[in-house]
């Protein structure tokens, strides 16, 4: 049978020289890219009955159009035409990042963008289209949530009562429900030639996986005993691997990896060797790193799991296991223009709901006895109360770290120290009181919160939270936080992806929405330009 393309081509990885473009086909096949006088070639593997490739090219000296063949036949771009050349783009310095998380994959008519608004990647896109070299982004940055696996399209739903009567009816469950999930999320036309065309990045949430996904030890007990979960873990993590991760990876990366390897080895379909790592990935936690850091220029890019990597022990909770803490300390330095830290998680939160969610963790964990502390545990997962001030330890780690790389204990400081993340389904912008570093949260693309939940937000994290929060904090002994923040812009409420502008001297950040009418241009909701975090700290260190 002759190949077809199903997913992709993806542009992923890339640097000054390369660029990586990942592939789903529908049969196996010999994967060939084109772009002017570079080309690169690969074999398909199998895993599940899905085949996939990465091709690599190397050698590259500008952005480029490209095509893909399969066997010979050429199959992208699309013979019916009607969108631009797809286009490699290496990657020397990062001019300007575009980011966001939360994506729900509905149509695109009245009804849906009635419930769930316009979808702003989409619309974003088509802005491209039509767009000057010097307006396009660099790198496209998805902080988490680009599947729903909780909360499946009508259409996906389709899928799955077509293929199975047994549970569960209305989520994804196995490997093939993940691979349709993924085709629907990423094959509209706009967003798989956005995807083809520029460079991409990924970091997973709760929801790529399901709600609350490791909110607690007592969540992965009440899971462990659902008949479908393990099949579930394991095809998410799975997935995850096969259509996030790898992509983010280098060629040296992957070249490393003994996975990987597996899969390329030719023998046959390798589901079962891909089953048996995402196992352990789920049972041990620190025999995979999700996490990964680029170096492009002169600045840095970070992005951390902190969905997998969690320690969940009551009384010891972390963020992050002790080894991916050795990890994130690594990259956390000096020596850089800009230090871009990417959590999907928000670290900066509303200082109410902070002081909230630090106190939750306490009494959880005995502060005020077992009895409240199992009413504690209700409430942090019905709140979803798991960000990093859930984490208190992680997070005044981490605090101390970013100050450490500041104030130019960890080599000069960064002009720009930047949080980026996603999740809380509302857009904002926090400042430290010292120290000049900035939470950029842009949330979500696709999926906004009922007029309702808006208001108990607003409610909740600026206002009973604010009055609350320290007095709860205090009650329960916990220490100030090593860093003191505020809310300087914001918050948004409507469907929003983001832009980030790197220069030599400063940053600056805005926010874009679409719609309600027009479904394919997009107008701007705040721009602001952050103060550099070098010029203090570098003044600080003089004559040390």
């Amino acid at each position: 049978m002759t190949a077809e393309l199903i997913v992709g081509p993806m542009s992923r990885y890339a640097d000054a020289t390369r660029a990586s473009i990942w592939v789903e086909t529908s049969e196996p096949c010999v994967v060939t890219v084109e772009a002017g006088d570079v080309r690169g070639r690969e074999r398909t593997f199998t895993v599940h009955g899905h085949h996939y490739a990465i091709v690599d090219l190397d050698g590259l000296t500008g952005a480029v159009p490209y095509t893909v063949a399969l066997d010979g036949e050429r199959v992208w771009p699309p013979p019916d035409g009607g969108l631009p050349p797809s286009r490699v783009r290496p990657l020397s310095e990062p001019r300007r990042l575009l980011f966001g998380s939360c994506r729900t994959s509905v149509p695109h008519d009245a009804r849906h963008v009635l419930t769930h608004g316009v979808d702003v990647l989409r619309a974003y896109g088509h802005r491209l289209m039509n767009a000057p070299d010097e307006e396009w982004p660099d790198t496209l940055l998805l902080l988490g949530d680009q599947v729903y696996a909780d909360e499946p399209s009508a259409r996906m739903l389709e899928f799955i009562r077509s293929r199975r009567d047994g549970e569960p009816q209305d989520e994804v469950a196995d490997f093939e429900d993940y691979a349709e999930l993924y085709r629907q999320a990423w094959t509209d036309p706009e967003i798989r030639w956005l995807f083809s065309t520029l460079p991409t990045a990924m970091i997973f949430d709760d929801h790529d996986v399901r709600d609350d996904w490791n909110t607690s030890a007592a969540w992965r007990e009440t899971m462990a005993d659902v008949p479908w979960w393990r099949g579930r873990i394991i095809s998410a993590l799975g997935a995850y691997y096969l259509y996030q991760h790898l992509g983010n990876l280098s060629p040296e990366e992957r070249a490393a990896d003994p996975l990987y390897a597996r899969l390329r080895s030719g023998e046959g379909d390798q589901g079962a060797a891909l089953d048996e790592h995402a196992a352990k990935a789920d049972a041990e936690p620190t025999s995979v790193r999700w996490s990964y850091s680029r170096d492009v220029g002169r600045a840095r890019l970070v992005v951390l799991d902190t969905r997998a990597a969690r320690v969940l022990t009551p009384g010891a909770r972390r963020m992050v296991d002790d080894k991916e803490w050795d990890w994130v300390t690594e990259q956390l330095t000096g020596d850089v223009d800009h230090l871009v830290v990417c959590s999907s998680l928000p670290v900066l939160l509303p200082t109410g709901i902070h002081h909230v969610e630090s106190w939750n963790e306490a009494v959880a964990d005995g502060a005020w006895g077992r009895r409240v502390a199992r009413w504690a545990e209700v409430l942090r997962q019905q709140l979803d109360l798991e960000h990093w001030a859930a984490f208190r330890r992680s997070f005044e780690a981490l605090a101390r770290l970013l100050i450490d790389v500041a104030t130019g204990a960890r080599g000069t400081p960064p002009t720009t120290i930047l949080l980026l993340s996603g999740d809380v389904h509302y857009s904002y912008l926090a400042k430290t009181r010292r120290h000049d570093i900035y939470q950029i949260v842009c949330s979500p693309i696709r999926n906004p919160l009922s007029r309702a939940l808006r208001l108990a937000n607003v409610v909740a994290s600026f206002g009973l939270a604010g009055l609350a929060g320290g007095l709860l904090a205090r009650l329960s002994r916990l220490p100030r936080p090593p860093l003191r923040w505020r809310i300087t812009n914001g918050p948004w409420f409507q469907n929003a992806i983001a832009t980030l502008d790197l220069d030599d001297g400063a940053a600056t950040v805005r926010w874009h929405t679409a719609g309600p009418t027009d479904l394919t241009s997009v107008t701007e909701v705040a721009a602001v330009r952050l103060s550099p975090a070098a010029s203090k700290a570098r003044s600080r260190s003089v004559g040390r």
